[in-house]
């Protein structure tokens, strides 16, 4: 049977709903039915290439201060065509002067730093827009939160030793002290595996980072 063309991804979005519906079969047009279940099994498991403009991406950039998320975050959002949202600009006054005067934050600080992200994540989302975040989100229950009722996101860890990073860390400007960096490495949980993370190594030079991370994306 011939089938006519329709997009990849919202092929695959069309199909996720009908499977969470059960339904048996979908006509897109007369003469053109599929059989969900043969159908569905064969194209929930592709990976579709990201092709942002045509569906909706959310992106979380994640790690601890100094691993590059600002740097590899803006560059993505550029190569993306979609915006950044830089999680450093959401902490109150008081966040940045403990953590200045040397002082870690507690979660007691961060849960309404992070709810203030989620909230502009929710804006795009809610907008039907693609976003690239740049936050730490050390905790899984961070990453959640931030994350909260969003059905398309990428999560991309950027992993590295805390000797390379502290050497990073000394040749910027920046209001978090590099004594701060052992307590967060401390606080921080990987991702797990049942949280699909991209895992990218920052000892490498970030044009090679972004290569990578668009490669795993499949996009050019």
């Amino acid at each position: 049977m011939d089938f006519p063309y329709l997009h990849i991804p919202l092929l695959f979005r069309i199909l996720t709903l009908i499977r969470k519906q059960d339904c048996r079969l979908i006509s897109f047009k007369p003469n053109a039915i599929f059989l969900v279940h043969t159908v569905i099994d064969e194209l929930i498991n592709e990976e579709p290439s990201i092709q942002l403009g045509r569906i909706r991406m959310i992106f979380l950039v994640m790690g601890v201060s100094g691993s590059g998320k600002t740097t590899l975050g803006r560059l993505l959002a550029s190569r993306l065509n979609c915006s950044f949202l830089e999680g450093d600009d959401f902490h109150c006054t008081e966040n940045i002067k403990k953590m200045t005067a040397g002082t870690p934050l507690n979660d007691t600080d961060r849960i309404p730093w992070l709810k203030s992200i989620s909230f502009a994540v929710q804006q795009k989302n809610s907008k039907n827009q693609s976003c690239v975040v740049g936050c730490s989100a050390l905790k899984r229950r961070y990453r959640q939160l931030i994350l909260s009722n969003i059905d398309q996101y990428q999560l991309i860890y950027l992993k590295g030793q805390m000797q390379k990073i502290s050497a990073r860390m000394k040749a910027r400007s920046h209001f978090m002290p590099i004594e701060l960096l052992k307590s967060q490495f401390d606080t921080l949980e990987p991702p797990l595996p049942e949280e699909n993370a991209l895992v990218v190594d920052v000892s490498v030079e970030v044009e090679e980072c972004l290569d990578y991370i668009l490669k795993q994306l499949k996009f050019p």
